[in-house]
Formats: structure tokens, C-alpha cells, sequence
């Protein structure tokens, strides 16, 4: 009965359920009678997996450890060191094998309190780092994405523009600083000197001085979307044809699922008004840097076709995206067939290419190449921690700012 009412741990919930069973107590003596439930026996554990949660996101962290057999939480504990967690396993020398992320907290705790046990990093998280590697190299290329435009038609009397669209005001400030920022580098002045004498926030220098071209800088503003983007083709069209209304091109646009407003219509237009200029032909937008990330981290055959050939002529364009697009593919049949064993192959291939986000991540593996060798081969993964972080974090937010350590501990060990 005790762990039934000390399981709610929420004030107003721990109390509903008291009275429902006819027990009258107070909020200090619920949380006394929590605090003071016996913990389950850990028993024998030979698969564990350990990984972090946040009691407070970026500032305070926990460690749990599960019960990879079972998916039972076996323990809690404050911080995410390897102490800990190298503490832990000296009291339990059966352990084997050790699923965990790619953490170097962990990989020493491990080491230092079970030496005799396998590490294994796990697949999602090797996966999610080669997304960032891929998404970081295509973001260097961000200016190549666009399709080269299609040849013009032979319209001899067609009105030319009157007047080209004035360049974005934040893509004037980003080649000036590009110009400036590459100008103080040439002269030897260092990257922090540069954003003192221009203002600027390191990282923006870092991207500034790295960028060969200011092209490459400005792209991405160029790619935001525009909630009357999926509309421009019509728009021209139809100001081309002669309706120059904005409110009735808005109407038009409203009835095929445009979800904008009026203003955004006329501001569009606006540039064409001026000597009644003829609106250009937008051309496909260039797809974002994420989309292209997203293509080539999918599986070949689960792409839309419209979207594989998008992809198929982005790769004859660019050939080191089409490299890089190779070694992903690579890597996935590496780890989803378990040929741990072609490792050390895939990271001297990618170190040998100019892919340097992808090179900085093969790098990577490479300290920790057992336990990730052991992930690409052996069955073991830390999903069931995942699950069990998931869970976690629920039962934290229902405990309505209760969620200290103690009694989110006895929560989590117990409501099993």
C-alpha cells in the first residue's frame, strides 16, 4: 500500500490517492514514506547499459544504468562522470558487455571498473554523428545545390525586366564582412583579433575566414523560405499576362491553399511595379541544405523518385558529394549487415578524401574504434536505455518540480 501512494510522488495526485484509500497523511510524511521504500536487488547483471539525462537541460545532468536483459533501471545517480559509474561496476564484476553512447566519461569509467567487459557504442548514435558530418559537408556547398537554369525560350517580343530585385540588405552585410574579415586574415591578424575589430561573434569569423567565397556565405540567407515561395511561378505568370491587382493575384493564390497574407503578396510584386517590368521566371528553388542531408542519409530505395533524380543530377554535378553520398552508403550497409570488420577500411578510405567534416568524424571513431567496431558487429543496442530515458523523462514532469534525485530515483526503480 506504502509503495502504491508513494509511487504518485505528485502533491495533489499522492494525496487524491490517499484519500481514495482511506488514508489520511500529509505532504512531508508521503514524501518521508517514499524516501524511506526499500530499493528492488540489483541481482546478477551481464549486459548493461548506461547512458545520460537532464534534471535540468545544458546546466544538470544524471546517470542511469539498465538492465539490458531485463530493461530494468538498476540505478540513478547525479552527474554523468565515469567515476560513478567505474564505482558501480566494482560491485559487480559478472558484467560483460557495456552499451553506451559515444561518451569519453563513460568509455573511461567502463575501462577503469570493467576491464573485462565489451564496450559497444551504439548505432544510433553513430548515426546521428555521420549526419552531422554529412550536414556539415554539405553545407559547405550550399552555393552548388541549385540546378543549373534550362535554356530560354526564343521569345523575341517578350517585355524584358525593367528592373532587377534589389540584393537582400543581410546578403550586402555578409560580403562586405566576408571582404573585410578575408582582408585582416590576409594580413595576419588572428581570428579573435578579427572579431574584435569587426564585432563580430568568433563562430561568425570562423564561418566568414573559412568560406573560399562569400557566395558560399550568403547562400544560406538566400535559401530561406518564403511563405509566398510556392507561389511565385503563378504570381509571374499572371503579372506577365497582365494582372497587375495584387489583391486579386492574393485571392487566386488564397484558393489553391496559400496560408499567407495580403501584404506579403503586394511586398512580393512591388519590385516588378516600376516601369510595369516584366517578372522573370523564378526556376526550381534550390533545395536546403537539411533536404540534401536528408537524401542522402535514406536508404536508395525509399526515395520518391522525383526526389532520387534531384539527388542523381546534384551528384553528377558536384562529384564530392557524390562521393560523399558513396561513403554513407558504405557505412550504412557496414552497420546495418554487422561488417564491423570493413572499419578500419571506411575510415582510411574517407581520411584519404578532401570530405574534412566527414575526415574529423572517421578521426573520431578512430579513438574510440573497439567499442565502435563492437556496435557495427556485435547485436547489442542501447535502445532499450533510450526507452527507458523516454520513460524517465516523463515520470520527471509529473512529478510537478518534486523531481529531486532521491525521490525520482525511488520513482523510477520502483513504478516497475
Amino acid at each position: 500500500m506504502l509503495t502504491r501512494i508513494g509511487l504518485a510522488l505528485a502533491g495533489r495526485a499522492g494525496a487524491r490517492l490517499a484519500s481514495a484509500v482511506g488514508i489520511t497523511v500529509g505532504k512531508d510524511t508521503l514524501l518521508r514514506l517514499v524516501r524511506a521504500l526499500p530499493e528492488p536487488e540489483v541481482g546478477e547483471v551481464e549486459v548493461l547499459g548506461v547512458d545520460d539525462f537532464a534534471f535540468r537541460k545544458g546546466r544538470h545532468y544524471g546517470t542511469v544504468l539498465i538492465d539490458m536483459a531485463t530493461h530494468r533501471p538498476l540505478h540513478l545517480c547525479e552527474g554523468r562522470e565515469g567515476e560513478d559509474l567505474a564505482a558501480w561496476l566494482r560491485d559487480h564484476p559478472e558484467v560483460k558487455v557495456i552499451c553506451r553512447d559515444r561518451s569519453s566519461g563513460y568509455a573511461e569509467g567502463a575501462r577503469i571498473g570493467a576491464p573485462q567487459a565489451e564496450q559497444v557504442a551504439d548505432r544510433y548514435h553513430l548515426w546521428a554523428n555521420l549526419g552531422q558530418a554529412v550536414e556539415k559537408t554539405v553545407n559547405g556547398h550550399r552555393s552548388r545545390l541549385a540546378e543549373p537554369p534550362s535554356e530560354p525560350a526564343d521569345t523575341p517580343d517578350e517585355p524584358q525586366v525593367v528592373r532587377l530585385p534589389t540584393e537582400l540588405k543581410i546578403v550586402t552585410r555578409l560580403r562586405e564582412q566576408h571582404a573585410a574579415a578575408h582582408e585582416l586574415w590576409q594580413q595576419g591578424m588572428s581570428k579573435a583579433g578579427i572579431g574584435r575589430k569587426l564585432g563580430l561573434h568568433q563562430a561568425t569569423v570562423r564561418k566568414l575566414v573559412d568560406a573560399p567565397s562569400a557566395d558560399d556565405v550568403v547562400a544560406k540567407s538566400l535559401q530561406r523560405a518564403h511563405v509566398v515561395d510556392p507561389y511565385v511561378g503563378y504570381l509571374h505568370r499572371r503579372w506577365n499576362d497582365g494582372v497587375r491587382n495584387a489583391t486579386q493575384l492574393y485571392r487566386e493564390i488564397q484558393e489553391q491553399g496559400y496560408p499567407g497574407g495580403e501584404l506579403a503578396v503586394q511586398r512580393h510584386l512591388r519590385q516588378y511595379r516600376t516601369g510595369r517590368g516584366h517578372a522573370p521566371d523564378p526556376g526550381p528553388k534550390p533545395p536546403s541544405v537539411r533536404e540534401v542531408t536528408s537524401w542522402i542519409m535514406t536508404h536508395p530505395e525509399h526515395l520518391r523518385d522525383e526526389v532520387a533524380g534531384k539527388l542523381y543530377r546534384l551528384r553528377e554535378r558536384d562529384p564530392e558529394l557524390d562521393r560523399l553520398t558513396l561513403h554513407v552508403r558504405k557505412f550504412a550497409v557496414m552497420m546495418t549487415a554487422r561488417h564491423g570488420d570493413r572499419l578500419e577500411d571506411w575510415i582510411t578510405e574517407v581520411e584519404r578524401d578532401s570530405l574534412a567534416p566527414l575526415a574529423g568524424f572517421a578521426r573520431n571513431l578512430r579513438r574510440d574504434f573497439d567499442a565502435v567496431r563492437n556496435g557495427l558487429s556485435l547485436p547489442h543496442s542501447s535502445g532499450a536505455v533510450e526507452g527507458n530515458i523516454n520513460r524517465l523523462k516523463m515520470l520527471k514532469r509529473q512529478m510537478f518540480g518534486r523531481a529531486s534525485l532521491d525521490l525520482l530515483r525511488k520513482r523510477v526503480l520502483l513504478a516497475r
